[in-house]
């Protein structure tokens, strides 16, 4: 309708002053039309249809904390690549790294990663958006329209973080599966004793002839 009356001004058929009143009047009915519409789907001041995400906190912040640094300093990664995250961002890449090892993916909620992790919602999305922009792995999006969509899907892409992955990141020092030389006793003239062959045996002197005879 606003369109023809617009057109009909362009054409001469409708005057400016009759166009303006046309244009008034057929605004006022659609705000009266439109006024009595309840709005269906999301209330007003609200983001989303879904209820609000309850706010999550660790029962024991000590003992987070705590977990949160035995993750990190477990070696969840090169140390060439750890260097570019904090210890709560090693912790959550941790949790990431087991799932990719175990699974080949890892399909965790943010809430269950912080969750294992020790750290909030906020910090597990920082190391994930940290370690795409890295090109250290990829996030594949499951969204659902009308509904609630399903956790994201994480594969490590790095070959380096693959291969530490393959090995094993519970090894950190080289020297932590090499059992440590034991002491072994010196004999008399200087050299090592065979295991087994028990204390040196001291020989007697052998005998010697003197002017006196045997002494």
């Amino acid at each position: 309708m606003s369109r023809a009356i617009w057109q009909g001004l362009s054409a001469g058929a409708v005057g400016d002053d009759d166009a303006q009143n046309l244009a008034e009047r057929l605004h006022a009915r659609r705000s009266v039309l439109r006024g009595e519409i309840k709005p269906v789907g999301i209330p007003p001041g609200r983001p989303s249809i879904f209820p609000p995400r309850a706010f999550q906190r660790a029962p024991v912040r000590p003992v987070a904390i705590t977990r949160r640094r035995h993750l990190a300093a477990s070696g969840p990664m090169p140390p060439g690549l750890a260097c570019k995250f904090t210890v709560a961002e090693l912790a959550v890449l941790r949790i990431v790294g087991d799932e990719v090892r175990g699974q080949g993916a890892c399909a965790r909620t943010i809430d269950e990663i912080a969750a294992r992790a020790g750290t909030c919602r906020r910090m597990v999305q920082n190391a994930i958006r940290q370690a795409a922009a890295l090109g250290l792995l990829t996030v594949q999006e499951r969204r659902r329209e009308g509904q609630k969509n399903l956790p994201n899907v994480l594969r490590v892409v790095s070959r380096e973080w693959l291969s530490w992955l393959r090995i094993g990141c519970k090894k950190i020092h080289p020297t932590d599966n090499k059992e440590e030389k034991k002491a072994r006793p010196i004999g008399r003239k200087g050299l090592p004793i065979k295991e087994g062959a028990g204390h040196p045996r001291l020989e007697p002197f052998p005998a010697r002839m003197g002017r006196g005879g045997w002494r």
